[in-house]
C-alpha cells in the first residue's frame, strides 16, 4: 500500500492568510483525490506582542508596520473579501490581538491526542470569526472542553507549557527552511509551497508527487532486471 503523502504546514493561529490558505489547500487535495496526511507546525508571526494588546487590530498592524491606519483598514478589508471567496466569514471588529504562544501549546496537545487538525480548525474558528481569546490559557481550556477535551488535563499541559519545547522545536525547523513567512506548506518532504496559493496549484503539487512515486518502484524494477542480465 502506498503511504499517503505527507504535507507539513507552517502557520499562525492570527495569520489571516493561513485560514484562507487551509480552505485553499483543503480544495485542493480533494480535487487531488489522493491519501494525503496533514501534520500542522507552529509558526510565531508576532511573539512579542501581548497577550492583552489594548486597541484594534488595524492599530496593531498599523504600529508594527508602519503604515497608516487608512491603509491598513482598506488591507483588512481585501482580506476579508478573499475570506468570504472561500467561504470564511472574517469579522475584524471583534479580534483580540494577542499573543499566540499558548494557542500553539494547544495545538501539540491536541496533536498527541491524534486531534490536531480539529483543533486548528476551531482555533482559527475561534480569532478570525467567533471574536474568542486564543492567547489565555482560560479561555483555551473552554475551547478545548467545548471539543470533548478533559478540562483538568488540558489546564494542567498549558499552566505547565509542557508543549512549549514542541512549539519552540517547530520554531527552528521554520528557520532551519529559511521560512519567514506563512503559510508555508512542506509536501513530501521536498517541495516548498509558501502563501495562500489557489486550490489548482496545490492540486497540481500533489498530482505531480504520486507521478513521481508511481515511476520510482518502474525506476528501480528496470535498474535490477539490467543487472541481473549481465
Amino acid at each position: 500500500m502506498t503511504a499517503p503523502i505527507k504535507v507539513d504546514i507552517w502557520s499562525d493561529v492570527q495569520c489571516p492568510w493561513c485560514y484562507i490558505g487551509k480552505r485553499k489547500f483543503e480544495a485542493g487535495a480533494a480535487a487531488f483525490g489522493g491519501d494525503v496526511e496533514v501534520e500542522y507546525h507552529s509558526f510565531e508571526l508576532a511573539p512579542d506582542t501581548p497577550v492583552d494588546f489594548e486597541g484594534t487590530t488595524a492599530d496593531y498592524l498599523s504600529k508594527r508596520k508602519g503604515m497608516p491606519l487608512a491603509q491598513v483598514e482598506q488591507m483588512m478589508e481585501q482580506v476579508t473579501t478573499v475570506a468570504k471567496s472561500v467561504g470564511l466569514d472574517y469579522d475584524f471588529d471583534r479580534v483580540h490581538q494577542t499573543n499566540t504562544v499558548i494557542s500553539h501549546e494547544l495545538l501539540h496537545f491536541a496533536k498527541s491526542k491524534g486531534r490536531q487538525l480539529e483543533m486548528k480548525e476551531r482555533l482559527l474558528k475561534a480569532y478570525f470569526v467567533n471574536g474568542e481569546h486564543v492567547g489565555r490559557i482560560a479561555d483555551l481550556v473552554e475551547i478545548a472542553a467545548e471539543l470533548g477535551f478533559d478540562r483538568a488535563e488540558v489546564s494542567d499541559a498549558l499552566t505547565s507549557h509542557r508543549f512549549l519545547p514542541a512549539v519552540k522545536a517547530d520554531v527552528a525547523l521554520a528557520q532551519e527552511y529559511g521560512i519567514n513567512g506563512v503559510p508555508f506548506f512542506v509536501i513530501d518532504g521536498k517541495y516548498g509551497v509558501s502563501g495562500a496559493q489557489e486550490a489548482e496549484s496545490f492540486a497540481n503539487v500533489l498530482a505531480q508527487v504520486a507521478a513521481e512515486r508511481e515511476a520510482e518502484p518502474d525506476s528501480a524494477h528496470k535498474r535490477s532486471d539490467k543487472e541481473a542480465a549481465r
